[in-house]
């Protein structure tokens, strides 16, 4: 298994943005993705960062590094989003290397923490993620938000 960094392999970019809109996208939201993915190959900026998990030939899972995930608090970044496992790979710690690479550039980027905000409680307490309050989604529906220091190891 191997986590691809889409900026850092430019030539997988359409295939990974066909792969995430088809784990994240709605017909109306198709084209946030594909404008934030091309656009984060030429940014000089740390993020975004978008990142694919290949079995072979294969992407089986998927994750971003955001400055922001569609939440209220937009004073915390970055943010790790679309993580995505394959069923038939789930159960295999593979999750952890997608937010391993995340947490990564994050902290290359100079940031002192990783954010996400999820309705998967118990999932990311296991990789050293706390709890820190509750956001709000401009579709009207709340989720946890959950911290890591980037210092930390998973």
């Amino acid at each position: 298994m191997e986590v691809i960094s889409v900026r850092n392999q430019p030539e997988t970019v359409d295939s990974a943005i066909s792969y995430i809109q088809s784990k994240w996208a709605s017909e109306q939201s198709r084209e946030v993705y594909q404008d934030c993915i091309s656009h984060s190959l030429s940014t000089p900026s740390a993020l975004p960062r978008w990142y694919i998990l290949m079995d072979k030939d294969s992407i089986i899972g998927c994750a971003g590094l955001i400055t922001n995930d569609f939440i209220s608090r937009m004073d915390l970044y970055p943010w790790i989003c679309a993580l995505y496992v394959e069923k038939s790979y789930r159960g295999k710690n593979l999750g952890r290397l997608l937010i391993e690479a995340a947490i990564a550039d994050a902290k290359e980027g100079g940031y002192d923490n990783c954010y996400l905000c999820t309705d998967h409680i118990g999932y990311y307490e296991k990789f050293g993620f706390s709890r820190i309050g509750i956001g709000y989604h401009p579709w009207g529906e709340t989720s946890s938000i959950y911290q890591i220091s980037t210092q930390r190891t998973i």
